[in-house]
């Protein structure tokens, strides 16, 4: 699985989210950029991604992902 075809299905699935990602093969790290999953629990924002990439995990095209959240002010920040 290739870093851009993660970026285009999460920012599918998750509209208003900006997702950029890091990786190749199937180890990635994800930034994703939304007020509304910031304002999550942690475990429910990365429960609302693993819903997404739970079948690409189960058959082994991603193996490992890790996740940092940032609201929009907070990203901007960054930058």
């Amino acid at each position: 699985m290739q870093a851009i075809e993660v970026k285009n299905l999460l920012e599918e699935k998750l509209p208003g989210t900006q997702v950029e990602v890091e990786g190749e093969g199937c180890n990635f790290q994800l930034n994703l950029i939304s007020d509304e999953l910031a304002g999550l629990g942690p475990v429910k924002r990365q429960q609302q991604i693993y819903a997404h990439l739970n079948d690409w995990i189960a058959s082994g095209a991603i193996h490992a992902v890790t996740m940092k959240f940032f609201s929009r002010a907070a990203w901007a920040e960054r930058s």
